[in-house]
């Protein structure tokens, strides 16, 4: 299976940047149609390719984009038309505030903490043993609560949600950022790798640190538009 590393790179890069002038302003939302012709690029390019796989190689071209870049590309919009600082990037009427990405990395560091500890300390029932045999429902339970009293004890300083709601969140991060890190467990076993790449061996691979953050960080999204 060869998939399209260059152009799907270049296409996730681009969503990204994109995303980011869109969300603070630079560019309008019409813009995101010049993601088409990259999509179709990766298409038409499998025509020359002359892979025996094409259909896998598309497939895993296309998922690496919609897991890893989709997710990332929402950063900006989480981050721009909040209350807060000014940022690098100029952007006019548009006011830019970490507080929301601020907070979330928080509440996910310390589910992912109290999730750790209690699990060594306890863990005794298996979450989910085919995929990922160290983890356990008491670490995860350890995981929730300790992402709940970082929610509570710090969501005031977090801002754009309120206290209750920050905790509430914590709740999401929690659950999905564990669904999100035994995803990305399932796919390596999969292919029969212990690692997702070279770049941090023996740590599970650089994907692994943000394993957690490609499920939350979407959920919470949607959260924070709904009810932020």
């Amino acid at each position: 299976i060869r998939p399209q590393a260059a152009v799907g790179i270049i296409a996730g890069l681009s969503i990204f940047i994109v995303s980011t002038l869109v969300a603070a302003g630079r560019l309008q939302g019409k813009y995101f149609l010049a993601l088409i012709p990259l999509s179709l690029a990766l298409m038409i390019g499998e025509l020359f390719r002359k892979d025996e796989k094409p259909f896998d190689s598309l497939a895993h071209t296309f998922l690496s984009i919609i897991y890893i870049a989709v997710p990332f590309s929402l950063f900006p919009f989480a981050a721009f038309s909040r209350t807060g600082l000014q940022s690098l990037i100029g952007h006019q009427d548009i006011v830019f505030s970490p507080g929301i990405i601020v907070g979330f990395f928080l509440v996910l560091w310390a589910n992912d903490t109290g999730a750790y500890l209690t699990g060594v300390s306890i863990g005794r029932h298996r979450l989910m043993e085919r995929i990922s045999p160290k983890k356990s429902w008491e670490g995860f339970f350890g995981g929730l609560v300790s992402a709940i009293f970082a929610a509570w004890l710090l969501g005031d300083w977090f801002g754009v949600l309120t206290k209750s709601q920050w905790m509430t969140a914590a709740i999401i991060i929690s659950v999905a950022g564990t669904m999100g890190d035994l995803f990305e467990s399932m796919l390596k076993r999969s292919i029969g790798v212990k690692d997702s790449g070279s770049i941090m061996p023996g740590h599970g691979g650089f994907l692994d640190r943000f394993d957690s953050a490609l499920f939350a960080f979407p959920l919470l999204y949607l959260f924070l538009s709904l009810f932020g």
